[in-house]
């Protein structure tokens, strides 16, 4: 399967994350859009044949805090990461919370 998904999990209320705005910018410079459903997914960022490159996923921290109420440090979290069409689909999860994240190559 080729494409980016995304899965955000808070840390701080040990749930999903439902409702974060995501923005990719693939390396071809299309940009897709997409909002977490209430199991903090978004399974087809961007479908399809991906060229290699660095990609950029923006996520909307700051308004997800807000609409939960959570004060937080983080008003976006950006990650850029180099796309490999030979390893096929790219998962690319985030764990927040409102002063830290972290993120990994999933699967």
């Amino acid at each position: 399967m080729a494409g980016i998904s995304t899965h955000v999990l808070d840390a701080a209320l040990g749930r999903p994350a439902g409702g974060v705005a995501v923005i990719l910018t693939a390396p071809d410079g299309t940009v897709h859009t997409g909002t977490t459903d209430a199991d903090g997914r978004i399974g087809d960022l961007y479908t399809g044949a991906l060229a290699a490159g660095t990609c950029t996923v923006v996520f909307a921290t700051g308004a997800y805090h807000a609409a939960t109420g959570q004060e937080a440090f983080f008003p976006e979290v950006t990650i850029a990461f180099t796309a490999d069409p030979q390893r096929g689909h790219h998962h690319v999860p985030l764990l927040l919370s409102p002063y830290s994240y972290t993120t990994y190559r999933g699967s």
